[in-house]
């Protein structure tokens, strides 16, 4: 069975779901707040954390921020009372991979799950095994092995942002929708809003570029979207680097 966390405060809550994902082939774990959160990964390693916003002491938007600082990649769906447009931007920032606002029929829980897992997988984006290495300024984006590195340091990328700059890269020096782009990164899940790409994007910049305010690479097409600009004497998006 797919080994879940969930952490939410809501004791009949945490029951219900446990025993509803428990029917569609989940193992799910409980928690009623964040003190045991990094003892419970290390120790049972889920494969997606569900977190509530509001919890007592460290909130959700803390405890997702602080585990992407340390460098933790595993999908985060954040749940929340609070559904507005704004609080979605905040948890993308923060680098939870989809956001649910309560309340929600267990269905979509169980639908958004699946999606954030495939995507975790082999997002819709992925590219085939020899999708190549692609060098840009300092980077090494291994495509295939869903691995971006600078010099001999692994970056970890949530599976949001490996499906993006996946994407981007594989049509280099070509503007692409938001629409399109949402359509290739996050596949069937329902929901999905422009605002999503533009988070990811700035996420992404202030991983890669040096002056994040003025992208070298991940560049803006005013009226349109985005554009992955390679370097002219780099490897080109899907050609085997040496």
């Amino acid at each position: 069975m797919k080994k879940i966390l969930l952490i939410d405060d809501d004791a009949e809550l945490r029951q219900l779901l446990a025993t509803y994902l428990g029917r569609h082939g989940f193992d799910t774990l409980l928690l009623p707040d964040t003190r045991q959160l990094d003892a419970f990964i290390e120790r049972f390693q889920p494969q997606l954390l569900i977190l509530d916003l509001m919890l007592p002491g460290e909130d959700g938007l803390a405890a997702c921020r602080r585990l992407r600082a340390r460098g933790e990649a595993r999908p985060v769906i954040m749940l929340t009372a609070r559904d507005e447009p704004v609080d979605r931007v905040i948890g993308l920032e923060m680098g939870a991979d989809d956001y649910l606002g309560k309340p929600f029929d267990p269905r979509e829980l169980v639908a958004r799950i699946e999606a954030v897992l495939r995507r975790a997988v082999r997002p819709p984006a992925a590219p085939d095994p020899e999708g190549g290495v692609v060098r840009f300024g300092d980077w090494l984006f291994d495509r295939a092995a869903r691995q971006l590195s600078k010099g001999a340091e692994l970056v970890p990328l949530t599976s949001g942002e490996f499906a993006l700059l996946n994407t981007l890269v594989a049509n280099a020096n070509r503007p692409m929708k938001r629409e399109r782009l949402l359509e290739l990164t996050r596949g069937d899940s329902s929901e999905a809003f422009d605002r999503a790409i533009d988070v990811q994007i700035h996420r992404l910049r202030r991983l890669l570029e040096v002056d994040p305010a003025h992208p070298r690479y991940l560049q803006t097409v005013w009226g349109v979207g985005y554009v992955f600009v390679p370097d002219a004497n780099g490897a080109a998006a899907g050609e085997a680097a040496g």
